[in-house]
């Protein structure tokens, strides 16, 4: 396989030599064991420095997709049933970026269908651009004051999973934040906003609603629990606990519902006495864990200790780290 650079697409060389050593090791045109062109070899081929090569062998390396010998040259990796299924996936990566780019075009192509020019869609595409990429670098979880905890419950999920930082903003201080920084992305929940875009747009920021998690995994224990059973639900926010309530009432009429704020300690030690299952939020659930196993030689019954589900749903995550710029 000669590798063939292309200075004119407009992709750096170093993406294009990645993606076509990933391409040649998954349709096994470099099958395991194969020795790869040396950096120098791949230089004279591709016009690319030797410095930048080595970089993206590096990183081939670093996958495990390739292995360097010493005093011998870099090989495709021994492990060859690994390195194959990994270098699949990122051949998939390729024609999901061949399927972007025919996309791209044919929304060029309406645009000019419309009566742009391609100057004017070129300004108009890198417009929305820059400002997703400004919006993104801040991102506040915005909720009103009385839904505190939901917040930041939220702010602590993103900041998990996407491994970014979030500003966790009272929906009451949401203005003033925003004329401070100009723009950001704020992240509410379907029920604010309207009141969030109202306050957000005005000042050139991005809002995104998310939706939550619909609990299916706690509802179905919920319909499972002996009659007249006492569940005891526990979080750090109190408008979540009030909505739970009325949700497992209407699911379990004959059930004895107790709720209670993890720092209300007393109330807590209560419930853990008296309930038959504690379904928890994660950020509660050390501290409840803690609780139950210090109170556990002072119990007839020790409760079954549940983790709910994360609030924001897994779809509504992904997405949400696809429009942050990320790949989910």
């Amino acid at each position: 396989m000669r590798i063939s650079i292309q200075p004119e697409s407009g992709i750096p060389g170093s993406v294009q030599l990645f993606n076509l050593l990933c391409f040649g090791i998954a349709c096994g045109q470099f099958p395991p064991g194969c020795r790869l062109p040396s950096t120098r070899q791949l230089a004279m081929q591709t016009g690319l420095h030797r410095n930048t090569i080595h970089k993206v062998y590096h990183q081939l390396e670093a996958m495990g997709l390739v292995e360097t010998r010493a005093a011998s040259g870099i090989y495709v990796s021994g492990t060859a049933r690994q390195a194959v299924n990994r270098s699949r996936g990122l051949s998939k990566n390729l024609d999901r970026s061949k399927q972007a780019l025919e996309q791209v075009r044919q929304g060029i192509d309406q645009l000019q269908q419309q009566g742009f020019s391609l100057e004017q869609v070129r300004d108009l595409l890198l417009a929305e651009i820059d400002w997703r990429l400004r919006c993104s670098a801040q991102v506040l979880v915005c909720v009103p004051r009385r839904d505190l905890g939901t917040g930041q419950l939220m702010a602590q999920q993103i900041q998990q999973t996407l491994g970014i930082r979030v500003q966790l903003v009272l929906l009451e201080d949401l203005a003033a934040v925003l004329d401070q920084i100009h723009s950001g992305t704020v992240v509410t929940l379907h029920y604010f906003l309207s009141a969030v875009e109202a306050i957000a747009q005005p000042r050139g920021a991005r809002v995104l609603p998310v939706e939550v998690s619909d609990y299916a995994r706690e509802i179905a224990l919920i319909r499972q629990l002996p009659s007249h059973a006492c569940l005891g639900l526990v979080s750090i926010s109190t408008a979540l606990l009030e909505v739970a309530e009325v949700i497992v009432q209407s699911l379990r009429a004959d059930l004895l519902v107790l709720t209670a704020v993890i720092s209300d300690t007393e109330r807590v030690g209560s419930l853990i006495r008296r309930a038959h299952t504690l379904i928890c939020d994660e950020a509660s659930y050390s501290t409840l864990r803690a609780l139950v196993r210090q109170a556990r030689s002072d119990l007839i019954r020790t409760p079954n200790l549940v983790c709910a589900s994360p609030h924001i749903g897994e779809a509504a995550m992904a997405k949400l780290q696809q429009e942050l710029g990320g790949i989910p």
